[in-house]
């Protein structure tokens, strides 16, 4: 007999890079969208998890056409493995008390045209500590991906355990190109309504032609996943966008974007959040200070402050 239980309890334990494709397959119950954040093949995924599965001797998902479905035991297994990363992940931090370091995640098109503008100021304000910028669309886990906060497009709430805390009131104007509307953007009712439009993911052209008075858009235009792609091709003269002021402010002032119905502006009710967990990863002093900063930001171009 083993005198050391300890050593024992642990010997026989699956390979950690399974239990991370194990993990991050059961998150997504797909091994496509599995595969991209971690940054390798769906097929390694898949072997993976095979592999778990025969080590285990245990079906953990049931294979669809659409997707996975958990079985009853790979939804708790997915659970408890899911915590014990966690606490890895927490573990390992402690290790670098010296680091002053926060992760953000945020959108790409804030992190380019929101967040990037700021960081000399933040780099001034606090010279000692790395802001690292996670630019992704895909809601990112906390404590099992290193984040530290995170700015979210969206309602509250968010989930379970966290602080929310809203940052950017979302709300819209028309914008295009001076040579495509003029150096005013004053244009008859007739003439903008046969102006194309640039289309982003969440669709808000209708909502904002119906406040505007004015009869729905006709179909067609060009359509990007993401709003920064939407105010590049209204530079470019392609059509009309629509978006958040704190985007546009710097193009404007620049004289590339000149706002369109100046006395329409459209609030979605969706705004963008700092979330960040209750217990936090690090050090909760400069998680403070950065939260604290953001909204600074916010408030110093006036972002919170509401359109006539």
């Amino acid at each position: 007999m083993n005198a050391n239980p300890h050593t024992t309890s642990l010997q026989g334990l699956p390979s950690l890079k399974a239990l991370h494709a194990f993990e991050a397959a059961a998150r997504h119950l797909n091994f496509r969208l599995a595969a991209e954040e971690l940054d390798v093949t769906q097929g390694a995924v898949a072997q993976q998890v095979r592999a778990l599965e025969a080590e285990l001797g245990v079906r953990l998902f049931e294979r669809h056409a659409r997707g996975l479905a958990p079985t009853e035991v790979g939804s708790t297994y997915a659970l408890r493995v899911r915590r014990a990363l966690e606490e890895i992940a927490d573990a390992t931090r402690q290790l670098r008390p010296g680091e002053r370091q926060v992760t953000i995640s945020v959108a790409p098109t804030l992190a380019a045209k929101w967040l990037l503008p700021r960081l000399p100021r933040f780099a001034e304000r606090h010279p000692g500590t790395e802001l690292r910028v996670l630019a992704t669309e895909r809601v990112s886990r906390f404590h099992a991906e290193g984040v530290d906060l995170s700015i979210r497009y969206g309602q509250p709430p968010f989930g379970p355990g966290l602080h929310v805390q809203r940052l950017l009131e979302n709300t819209l104007i028309a914008v295009g190109s001076p040579a495509l509307v003029g150096p005013s953007g004053t244009l008859p009712a007739k003439r903008l309504a046969r102006l194309p439009l640039v289309h982003d993911a969440h669709g808000s052209w209708l909502a904002f032609f119906a406040q505007a008075g004015m009869p729905a858009p006709p179909p067609g235009g060009t359509r990007f996943n993401q709003i920064s792609l939407a105010i590049d091709a209204a530079i470019a003269g392609q059509g009309l966008a629509l978006a958040s002021p704190f985007f546009v402010a710097p193009d404007i002032a620049a004289g590339r974007l000149v706002r369109v119905l100046p006395q329409v502006a459209l609030r979605t009710g969706t705004d963008y959040h700092l979330v960040w967990p209750q217990r936090a990863r690090g050090d909760g002093v400069l998680l403070d200070e950065v939260t604290a900063w953001l909204m600074e930001e916010a408030a110093r171009e006036g972002a919170l402050s509401t359109l006539p």
